[in-house]
This record gives structure tokens, C-alpha cells and sequence, in this order.
């Protein structure tokens, strides 16, 4: 008999990525998934503090020029969301995908924590939250993505090729359990 109980560790960090209100621009970005994706990301956050476990806001600092997330653009805000359950939170600032190669350093300051488990929330599924669960995967972290806690967009590829945001969703929860880099699992399985 299975469960779907998700055991989580006392000191777990969970990792808010890039929930900035740039992406709220849909002319900038276009069509995404997950309408319900902020509230999940409240809620998981609401429960970390609410248990004095670990949490840290990343945010991305682009150096496109006209990016909606660039310093000088109001974009660049945390929502409101993640700005109104900032305190205590640890702020990591990165311009790449990846929330390890930001400043501060993660990987220091969670190993300095004896962190071994992470919870990663936030936007874009496809881009910055898949890169960050691998990484982390690779680096020996017990990595958990509850995919109800992430949103992105329709993108396109090469040659014409597109795909939508569910379709990119889809893509990501079977390259990350697939690839044994995490738990692909729900907000409410968290909760539970």
C-alpha cells in the first residue's frame, strides 16, 4: 500500500523563485499556465514560517536591456505576496537560471545550516525552477517541487516549434522525477 504523505524535514528550506511582478505582463510574456499557482505559494509559505523552517526568496536581476525584471523597471518587485512574508527570509539575488549562482551563495549558506532537504516554488517552471532542482538534485539535495507552486508560459523553439505552458509543465515534472533529480509533487500533499 503507498502513501502520499511527504515527510518533511524540520529545517526544510523552501526556495521562492523570481515571484516578481514583472511576470505579471502578459504583452511581455504571453499565455501561461496555473492560475492558481500564487495562492499555493502563499500557502507553502504561510506554513514554512508558521513552523520556523528556512525560507528563501530568489530574485532575478536581468541584464537584457527593456526586460521587465531589470533594476530600474518596477518589474523587478517581489509581488506583494512574497513582499508582505519577506521577514526573516534570506534574499538571493542571481542573473542566470540557476539560484546557485546567485549572491549571497546558497550552497554556503544552506550547507553552513546543515540544509539538506529543499522545497522549490515559483517562476518559470521550465526555466529557472527546473534549473535550480537540478542543480540542487546534483549537488546531493533531497529536492521536492510542488508543480502547482510554479506557472510559466508558451514558448517558442526552433523550426517553429511550440509548445504551451501546461505542455512545458508536463515537460518539466518528467524530466525532474524522471531524471531522478526530485519529487514532482502537489501543494496539498505538502500541506497534508
Amino acid at each position: 500500500m503507498t502513501t502520499n504523505a511527504i515527510e518533511i524535514a524540520p529545517d526544510s528550506a523552501l526556495l521562492v523563485i523570481d515571484v516578481q511582478k514583472g511576470f505579471d505582463d502578459a504583452s511581455f510574456w504571453g499565455p501561461r499556465d496555473n492560475p492558481a499557482a500564487e495562492d499555493n505559494i502563499a500557502a507553502l509559505m504561510d506554513a514554512w514560517q508558521g513552523a520556523g523552517r528556512p525560507v528563501v526568496l530568489v530574485q532575478h536581476l536581468s541584464e537584457r536591456p527593456g526586460s521587465v525584471l531589470a533594476a530600474d523597471h518596477p518589474g523587478h518587485a517581489f509581488k506583494d505576496l512574497v513582499e508582505k512574508r519577506r521577514a526573516g527570509a534570506l534574499v538571493i539575488t542571481k542573473s542566470v537560471n540557476s539560484a546557485f549562482y546567485g549572491t549571497p551563495d546558497l550552497a554556503e549558506w544552506l550547507t553552513g545550516r546543515g540544509i539538506g532537504q529543499l522545497v522549490v516554488v515559483g517562476i518559470q517552471t521550465n526555466m529557472c525552477v527546473e534549473t535550480t532542482a537540478r542543480m540542487a538534485g546534483n549537488l546531493g539535495y533531497d529536492v521536492i517541487v510542488p508543480l502547482d507552486a510554479t506557472h510559466t508560459f508558451d514558448l517558442a523553439g526552433p523550426a517553429g516549434a511550440s509548445l504551451t505552458a501546461a505542455q512545458l509543465a508536463t515537460a518539466t515534472a518528467v524530466n525532474l522525477q524522471g531524471g531522478g533529480f526530485a519529487r514532482v509533487v502537489t501543494t496539498a500533499e505538502l500541506l497534508g
